[in-house]
C-alpha cells in the first residue's frame, strides 16, 4: 500500500509575511509553492531548495547560502518582461527560498505535452520572447545554464486567449539557482549540472559554460518545439550526453517534411557543436529569430499548409501556419526591443473651425498659376523617381547572385569569394566518398541564389573518404572484440572456429582484415574464435626412418605429407615435421615431414691403364679409398666398381695391378 506524506510547508508562514496556499510542483532542485503575500496581499510564487540539494555539512552551508543569496540579488535586479521577476529571498529552516512572480499558465513542457509539436509561427514566437529573457541575462553577465521547456513558462494571454500560442506572453524562470546549486556541487566534483536532453557539447567535455552553452541549449528547444521531439535518445543519461559531443544535430525538417529551409539553418547555426561557429548570446540569436519570422512573413501572406507526420495509412490533416509578422502582434506581447508604434497624438483643431477652407484657398491660389502647377508636378515627379528607385535598390538592386564554389578547394573558393566581394563562414566538415579532403561538399546559399552584396556564405568542406584502422581484438573474449568493433563503426562476422594450443576457447584467434588495416564505416570485419587445444598431439618424429614414422602418425589417425631432400643424414631418415612436436591438431591433420635421400653419389672415375700410384692417387683425391692387388708399381688392368659408376662417397675402389 502506498503512503503519502503530508507536506508540512502547506498553511505555514515563513518570515512573518508569506503563507503557504499550495504545492505548484517539484523539480529536482526545488519545490514551488503558491503563497499569499500578507503584508501586500498578493500572490506570489515561493520556491524552496530540497533538504537533498542543500550543502550536506553545516561548514559549506554559510557557503551555499551566500552563493543563493548573491545570485538572487543578481535576478532581482535584471528587470525584463520575459523574466519570472525574484521579489523576495531567505531561508526557512535552513533551506535558502525566493519568492518570485506567480504566472498565470503553463509551462512548455505542459504545452508540448498537450500538442506535441508547434506551427512554426507559434515556435518562433515563443523562442523571440525566451530569447530576449536569456539576452538580457546575458548582458547582466548571467549564463543560465538549463535553458528547457521546463524552465520557460507560457502565461495567458491579457485577452483571455489561448488558441493561438503567438499572442502568449512568455517568462523564463530559474535564472541563477543552478550556478548557486552548481557552484555548490563543485566542491564534490561534480562539474555537470544541466539536462542532458539540450546539454551543450563543451558543458559535457570540459564543464565549462558561457552565453553559446544557453544558445546551445535555446536551439534545441526550437527543436523540440518544431518537431515534438529531443535529437538524442538513449539508455543512460551519459549515452544522451556524448551524443551531443559526437553528433551533428539533424534538420527538423527530416523529421517534419514541409519545415522551411530557413528554420533549419536557423536551428544548425544555434546547435553546431563548435562554440565559436555559434551566435555570440542569446542577442545574437534573437536577432536571426527576427529575421527569419519577417522572411517567413514575407513569403507566406496568408497562410501555408503543412502536412502532419502520421501513420501514411490515416487520413493526414493539415496544419495552418499564420503568417504572423512581429509588427502585428498585439501590443503587450511585443519585446521591448521591437520598439512597438507609439500612439500618435492628435492636433488641436484651429479656432473657428475653418481649417478646411484654408487648405480650399490654398490649393485654388497654387494650382491657379502655371509656375504653381509645375512645382507640384516636378514634386510628383521626384518623389516617383524617389520610390521608384528606393523600391529598386531595396528589391533588386542590393542583391547579387551566389558564385559557384561547390567541388573547388578550400583554397579556389576562398579566392573566388574575395573577388566577388563576399564573407566566408564554414560548418561542420563531413566526410564524403567521392569528394577529395578541403573540397567543397555543399554551399549555403546555393548558387545562383540571391545573396546581398558582400554577404556571408557558408560552406561545408570535405573531411574525404573515412577511413578507420581495424582495431587489434586478437586474444579478446568475443564480447569484447564484438563491442570494441562495433565501437568502430564496423559490422562483426563470425568467421568458422579452429584449433590454437595458446589461447583458450571463445578468444579470438585472428580478424580478416587484420588489425590495423585501413576500412570505411560499415565494412564486415570477420573474426575467428579458437576452440581451445586441438585434442591430439604431435609426436616426435625427427630422426626415425620414415617407415616408423608412418607407423607412429597411422596410429594417431594423422596423415604423413612426405618430400624428400639430400642430405648426409642416412637414406629414409626423418629430417623435420610440421606442425612440431607436442601441437595439437585434429584426428586427419597432416603432418609434413622432411626425408633424407641419402648423402649425394660419386662417379667413379677411370684409372685403367694408369701407373698405379698414379691410379691411386686420383682416386683418393676424389674421396675414394683405394685397395690394391698385385704389384703396386705395375699398370693398372682393372678396376672395381667400374668407370663413371655411381657409388655413394665412401665407396672403396678396388684396382688390379699387373
Amino acid at each position: 500500500m502506498d503512503t503519502q506524506v503530508a507536506d508540512t510547508l502547506l498553511g505555514s508562514l515563513i518570515d512573518g509575511r508569506y503563507r503557504i496556499r499550495g504545492r505548484v510542483a517539484r523539480g529536482g532542485m526545488a519545490t514551488v509553492y503558491t503563497a499569499t503575500d500578507e503584508r501586500l496581499e498578493r500572490t506570489v510564487a515561493v520556491k524552496i531548495i530540497h533538504p537533498t540539494q542543500a550543502p550536506e555539512a553545516q561548514a559549506r552551508a554559510a557557503g551555499f547560502v551566500r552563493r543563493f543569496t548573491d545570485e538572487a540579488k543578481t535576478i532581482a535586479r535584471l528587470t525584463h518582461p520575459n523574466v519570472v521577476a525574484v521579489y523576495d529571498q531567505g531561508t526557512h529552516e535552513g533551506l535558502p527560498y525566493l519568492v518570485m512572480e506567480y504566472v498565470r499558465g503553463r509551462t512548455l513542457r505542459d504545452v508540448l505535452a498537450e500538442r506535441r509539436r508547434l506551427n512554426p509561427d507559434e515556435a518562433l514566437a515563443i523562442a523571440e520572447q525566451m530569447l530576449a529573457a536569456i539576452a538580457a541575462a546575458h548582458r547582466a553577465g548571467l549564463v543560465h545554464r538549463d535553458v528547457k521547456p521546463e524552465n520557460v513558462l507560457v502565461a495567458e494571454a491579457p485577452s483571455g486567449g489561448a488558441a493561438n500560442l503567438v499572442d502568449s506572453v512568455v517568462k523564463v524562470a530559474d535564472f541563477g539557482l543552478a550556478r548557486a546549486v552548481e557552484a555548490a556541487e563543485e566542491e564534490n566534483g561534480n562539474q555537470l549540472m544541466a539536462t542532458v536532453a539540450y546539454v551543450a557539447p563543451e558543458l559535457v567535455t570540459e564543464g565549462h559554460a558561457d552565453p553559446r552553452t544557453d544558445v546551445y541549449s535555446a536551439g534545441i528547444v526550437l527543436f523540440e518545439m518544431l518537431t515534438g521531439r529531443v535529437p538524442y535518445d538513449g539508455d543512460r543519461p551519459v549515452d544522451i550526453a556524448w551524443q551531443h559531443v559526437d553528433r551533428d544535430v539533424p534538420a527538423p525538417s527530416t523529421l517534419v517534411p514541409g519545415l522551411p529551409r530557413a528554420l533549419d539553418d536557423l536551428v544548425g547555426r544555434a546547435t553546431r557543436r563548435d562554440p565559436g561557429a555559434r551566435p555570440t548570446d542569446a542577442g545574437a540569436l534573437l536577432a536571426e529569430v527576427q529575421v527569419v519570422r519577417d522572411d517567413l512573413g514575407n513569403s507566406n501572406s496568408h497562410t501555408t499548409m503543412l502536412r502532419q507526420v502520421g501513420d501514411a495509412s490515416l487520413a493526414q490533416p493539415t496544419m495552418v501556419v499564420a503568417a504572423v509578422r512581429p509588427a502585428e502582434r498585439p501590443s503587450w506581447a511585443r519585446l521591448p526591443e521591437g520598439g512597438g508604434q507609439r500612439p500618435h497624438r492628435r492636433r488641436a483643431a484651429p479656432e473657428g473651425g475653418d481649417l478646411g477652407a484654408r487648405l480650399a484657398g490654398l490649393r485654388t491660389r497654387v494650382m491657379g498659376s502655371p509656375r504653381g502647377r509645375l512645382a507640384v508636378a516636378a514634386a510628383v515627379v521626384v518623389l516617383g523617381l524617389v520610390a521608384a528607385v528606393g523600391g529598386w535598390w531595396f528589391g533588386v538592386g542590393r542583391y547579387t547572385v551566389a558564385p559557384q564554389l561547390v567541388s573547388l578547394t578550400k583554397a579556389q573558393a576562398e579566392a573566388q569569394a574575395a573577388r566577388g566581394g563576399f564573407t566566408l563562414a564554414y560548418a561542420s566538415p563531413r566526410y564524403d566518398e567521392k569528394v577529395p579532403k578541403d573540397s567543397v561538399l555543399g554551399q549555403n546559399p546555393a548558387s545562383a541564389s540571391r545573396i546581398v552584396k558582400g554577404g556571408t556564405i557558408t560552406l561545408t568542406l570535405s573531411l574525404g573518404p573515412e577511413r578507420l584502422p581495424v582495431p587489434d581484438v586478437v586474444g579478446k573474449d568475443f564480447e569484447l572484440a564484438q563491442a570494441e568493433l562495433t565501437d568502430a563503426k564496423l559490422v562483426v562476422v563470425k568467421g568458422p572456429a579452429r584449433y590454437d594450443d595458446n589461447l583458450p576457447s571463445g578468444v579470438v584467434v585472428a580478424t580478416n582484415p587484420k588489425a590495423g588495416a585501413a576500412v570505411k564505416p560499415g565494412d564486415k570485419v570477420t573474426v575467428v574464435l579458437s576452440k581451445g587445444r586441438a585434442p591430439i598431439s604431435v609426436p616426435n618424429l625427427v630422426g626415425k626412418n620414415i617407415n616408423e614414422a608412418r607407423a607412429m602418425l597411422a596410429q594417431l589417425g594423422l596423415t604423413p605429407v612426405e618430400t624428400y631432400k639430400d642430405s648426409d643424414k642416412p637414406k629414409d631418415e626423418v629430417l623435420g615435421q610440421s606442425p612440431a612436436d607436442g601441437t595439437g591438431v585434429e584426428k586427419g591433420a597432416q603432418v609434413k615431414l622432411q626425408i633424407s635421400k641419402g648423402p649425394p653419389q660419386l662417379v667413379v672415375p677411370r684409372v685403367v691403364d694408369l701407373p698405379c700410384p698414379q691410379a691411386q692417387q686420383q682416386l683418393q683425391s676424389q674421396g675414394f679409398p683405394v685397395s690394391v692387388q698385385g704389384d703396386p708399381n705395375a699398370i693398372v688392368r682393372f678396376q672395381n666398381p667400374p668407370e663413371n659408376s655411381p657409388v655413394p662417397p665412401g665407396t672403396t675402389v678396388t684396382i688390379g695391378c699387373l
